[in-house]
Order: structure tokens, then C-alpha cells, then sequence
């Protein structure tokens, strides 16, 4: 039997899992399918990623694309069926609802639709990986205990990365799962609803078109709080670590870069990073604010010759529920240093290497 890992990445055009595929394509004993609902990018996937300004280059016969509806039980057994080889299953797709209760049948649907499909196509499945987040510790509902630890109390449902945990733990048996918690996850990606460094990015471009400072737009308070993110690159190294680690097995891990920030103090540096001026802090909610953009990104499109249209870039709804977190945000990520797992980013550097990969990509000017 060959030793080579098959790792299938589901939800492989986001920014968790398109950098997931770039950094699992560059080791040796890795092949990489991904799993999406849209077909896969010229030039994605076969670059490693060390650090979150990696750039992919062109596919590799290492690398191959299946476009699926995971919604749909039986097109995922069909479009799945092939996957004999695959070894370990990397859970990274999302789907966005407008309620927390309504995310819950979609997200978990996915999950079991695509594990219960290669399950059965892949007898030599050893792991599945779940990407879950901060919501296990109801961070998104308001101010939670900090630093979070994976051993915490559980809140009151709905919850969907708890339902897709209880699902893999009850599941589990030929195969081991483990679950990885980020912070806010920033790396290249377009069109994703969950993307704060194109946020940031195409804000500050836009005020800088207008002859604007820079304001931060969250609610008030939310400027000194204490909080983390977590880089995408260090995320995908944590999770093939998490994969391959028999110490690991079946356990959830906390992981972030290692440092914690304050708005206030890093406002200015990203500022600074665009040639603009700081103003005060002036609550303005994106979704509505920017709502009226997209003939000036058109514009702007056209005159510097960008890559990609409004719409592919914005991700103002969460934007808005992160510049609102106006209590601390963080866990305490010493339970994957216990397992063995030391790698960590500094954050400003993070933020100023993902900026200039999207100048480079042209997706900003």
C-alpha cells in the first residue's frame, strides 16, 4: 500500500481552504483534491505557503478540482465515489445564513454529506479535520470568558460548530477527527463572506480614492479592546500538524498567532501601510456605507487595472460583527504548544504581507 496521503479539502476556494491546498500540495507525501461548489481558479493550488503572502502557481497533476453540491446527498456520493484513495478529510466550507439557527442545517448537512460520501468510497480514511472557530465559546454572542480554553462550558444552542463536532465524535471509529478553533482567519481569497484583511483592504482603498483619513468604522469601544487573529498559513500547518500527530487524536485546539492587539495601536500601522491619515474612531456601518460603492470600485477598476469586481471583494456584514466586538476577544492557545505545535505570527506583519499580496494580485491599487 502506497504511504502517500490523499488529502481531500472540502471547501477549497476560501481563504482557510485555498491556503490549505497550496501548503499541501508543496509536501512531498501529499496529494490535494479540493471541494467546492465553484469550479477552481486559473492558477490555484502547488505553492507552498510559509508565510500568508504565498502566491499559487499553476495546478500540478498532484493537484485536481471536483465541483460539487455537498447540500445534496446523493450528487455527493456520485461526484465522490472516485475519492478510493483519499486519507484524511480537511473540513473547511461555510455557508452564510441570516440567522445562528438557520446556519445550522446547511453547515452540518455539508459536513456529514461529504464525510458519510468518502467514508464509504475510501476505506483507508484515516482523519477528518474540522475547521470550527470562536462560536464554540459563543464569542460571537457577546462577551465570553477569556482567554477561552477548549475544556470550557458549552453554551446554549443552535450552534452548528458544535453540532459538526458531536457529529465527527459520534462517528468517529476507523478514522480519528480533531477540531481546530482560530481566531478571525485573514489570507488571500476573494469572494467570501467571511474576509476581514479584503475588508480592511478595500475600505482603505476606497477612503484613500476619496481623500479620506482613515477611520476605523466599529462601535464605539471596540478601539481598545483586547484581541487575536490567526494567519491562514499557520492555520494550514496546524492542521496537517493536528492530522498526522497520534498525540492529537480526537482533541480541539485552540490556534492563533501568538500575540494580542488593540485597534487603537494598530489602526495607524495599516494606515500608515496605505500612505493615509488617521482619524478619530466614527461608527459607520459598512453594509451600509459601502453600499453605494460599487460605481466607484468600477472606476477604480478600470483605472488601475484591478482583477476583480465589487462584489468579489466585500465582506462588509463581517466586517461589521467584527469592528462591533467591543469586549476582549481571545483564547488561550497553550494546549497545541503542550502537543507540540510552536509556530506562531506576528500579527501587524501578517496584516501588511496579505496587503501587499493583494496589491500584487490586483486586487487592490
Amino acid at each position: 500500500m502506497s504511504k502517500e496521503n490523499v488529502a481531500v479539502v472540502v471547501g477549497a476556494q476560501g481563504v482557510i481552504g485555498r491556503t490549505l491546498v497550496d501548503h499541501l500540495s508543496a509536501l512531498d507525501d501529499w496529494r490535494v483534491v479540493g471541494l467546492s461548489r465553484r469550479p477552481a481558479e486559473s492558477g490555484w493550488g502547488g505553492r507552498p505557503v510559509r508565510r500568508p503572502t504565498g502566491t499559487p502557481a499553476p495546478s500540478t497533476e498532484r493537484v485536481r478540482h471536483i465541483s460539487v453540491d455537498l447540500l445534496d446527498p446523493a450528487a455527493s456520493r456520485a461526484s465522490l465515489a472516485g475519492l478510493s484513495d483519499a486519507t484524511h478529510i480537511f473540513y473547511a466550507a461555510f455557508q452564510d445564513r441570516p440567522t445562528w439557527a438557520e446556519l445550522v442545517e446547511p453547515n452540518v448537512a455539508m459536513l456529514v454529506n461529504s464525510v458519510r460520501a468518502i467514508e464509504a468510497a475510501a476505506p483507508g480514511l484515516r482523519h477528518v479535520s474540522l475547521m470550527q472557530g470562536y462560536k464554540v465559546y459563543g464569542a460571537h454572542l457577546g462577551p465570553f470568558k477569556t482567554p477561552a480554553r477548549e475544556d470550557d462550558a458549552g453554551h446554549m444552542p443552535p450552534e452548528f460548530n458544535v453540532t459538526q463536532q458531536e457529529f465527527l465524535e459520534s462517528s468517529a471509529g476507523s478514522w480519528t477527527w480533531s477540531a481546530l478553533r482560530p481566531s478571525v482567519v485573514c489570507g488571500f481569497g476573494v469572494g467570501n463572506p467571511m474576509n476581514l484583511a479584503m475588508v480592511i483592504a478595500v475600505y482603505a482603498a476606497i477612503s484613500k480614492e476619496l481623500g479620506l483619513p482613515l477611520r476605523f468604522p466599529g462601535r464605539p469601544g471596540a478601539y481598545d479592546t483586547l484581541l487575536e487573529m490567526t494567519d491562514a498559513g499557520l492555520l494550514a500547518r496546524a492542521a496537517v500538524w493536528a492530522a498526522t500527530s497520534p498525540a492529537t487524536a480526537n482533541q480541539a485546539f485552540n490556534i492563533n498567532n501568538g500575540d494580542l492587539f488593540r485597534w487603537r495601536e494598530m489602526w495607524p500601522k495599516i494606515a500608515g501601510w496605505f500612505g493615509l491619515e488617521v482619524a478619530p474612531p466614527l461608527h459607520m456601518p459598512l453594509t451600509d456605507v459601502m453600499a453605494d460603492k460599487e460605481p466607484l470600485w468600477r472606476r477604480m477598476t478600470e483605472r488601475h487595472d484591478l482583477k476583480y469586481g465589487y462584489q468579489d471583494v466585500s465582506s462588509w456584514r463581517f466586517g461589521d460583527a467584527v469592528f462591533s466586538w467591543d469586549y476582549d476577544f481571545f483564547a488561550d492557545g497553550s494546549k497545541a504548544r503542550r502537543f507540540g505545535f510552536h509556530d506562531f505570527v506576528e500579527t501587524e506583519r501578517m496584516f501588511l504581507d496579505i496587503f501587499e499580496n493583494l496589491r500584487r494580485r490586483k486586487v487592490i491599487p
